[in-house]
């Protein structure tokens, strides 16, 4: 399949521009937002109230129209045909990127349809911001909002506790109580970050391990980002491997490579090999995997 790149971007061209917003601080917007957001006939907005806060900051003064969740399927047609005569409309969310668990999924799908370009104008993202200052691994796994009824939150947790990456998930502040039991119990041994009011006035970071978690005394306000920690690497190498498994790692540490030590332990070894790499990544200082770190020296 050729894949056609996409044709060079002007940023005064019609099409759809899914612009990011501050999700806090209003000073949080790329200057390249500003100026497309005063070229655009339209800017979708989820909450014009919310939106003209920044709108009027910037003196942006195009035409507001209302895209929600509950009238998204309702705009497309409309919006479909403004676009296709030559109209550049921006879409935004309340705060943050669009169609990252707000609208505008519904409206990027069809436009892939019907062939108009879509341009993102990158910017502000709670998870992004959320994981930057976390301290845990950048390998993580964005659920988004958590679902409703106490039963599938549940189901959920237990899910996602599995991954062995960094996981992060908004949830309501009239929910973070009804949660933290739950979090206890599946991801015990891990640690957590909540991230409340991001950028904003009040902005709290709650750093602690997840054993020592306990419920807010008074229920929290503002919007919640949780974090919390890849999986500990509880690899015991000395229980997994046996003695002189572990003797040929240390005569042969700096003559192999980690593959070919993996490949000679697991020729008289039921450890699988996976366990075995892992073991070997996890207690060997500096194996020497190429092929050139074991040239004579000149």
């Amino acid at each position: 399949m050729i894949i056609k790149p996409q044709s060079k971007i002007k940023d005064n061209e019609n099409g759809l521009y899914i612009v990011s917003t501050p999700i806090g601080n209003l000073k949080d917007i790329t200057i390249r937002a500003v100026e497309i957001l005063k070229q655009s006939d339209f800017i979708l907005c989820e909450d014009t109230r919310i939106s003209k806060n920044l709108l009027n900051k910037y003196e942006i003064k195009s035409k507001l129209i209302s895209n929600h969740k509950f009238n998204e399927k309702k705009n497309i047609l409309k919006i479909i045909e403004y676009l296709k005569s030559g109209k550049l409309i921006s879409l935004i969310s309340d705060a943050g990127t669009p169609a990252i668990s707000d609208p505008g999924s519904v409206l990027v799908n069809e436009c892939v349809k019907n062939n108009i370009k879509i341009v993102p104008i990158p910017g502000p993202s709670a998870v992004a911001t959320a994981i930057s200052i976390s301290g845990f691994s950048d390998q993580f796994f964005f659920y988004g909002f958590l679902p409703d009824k106490k039963q599938q939150i549940t189901n959920e947790l237990k899910k996602i506790s599995e991954f062995n990456s960094t996981l992060v998930f908004f949830i309501s502040p009239k929910k973070i109580n009804k949660i933290i039991p739950e979090i206890k119990k599946y991801f015990s041994e891990r640690k957590i970050v909540i991230c409340r009011e991001i950028t904003k006035l009040f902005e709290e970071f709650l750093r602690v391990n997840v054993d020592e978690l306990e419920v807010f005394e008074k229920e929290p306000k503002g919007e919640i980002t949780v974090v919390i920690s890849e999986k500990k690497n509880d690899i015991n190498s000395s229980k997994i491997l046996s003695e002189s498994d572990m003797n040929i790692i240390k005569k042969m540490i700096h003559k192999l490579t980690t593959k070919e030590i993996t490949d000679l332990i697991s020729q008289n070894s039921k450890v699988s090999k996976k366990d075995i790499y892992s073991c070997l990544l996890y207690t060997s200082p500096s194996p020497r995997d190429s092929w050139a770190s074991r040239m004579p020296a000149s």
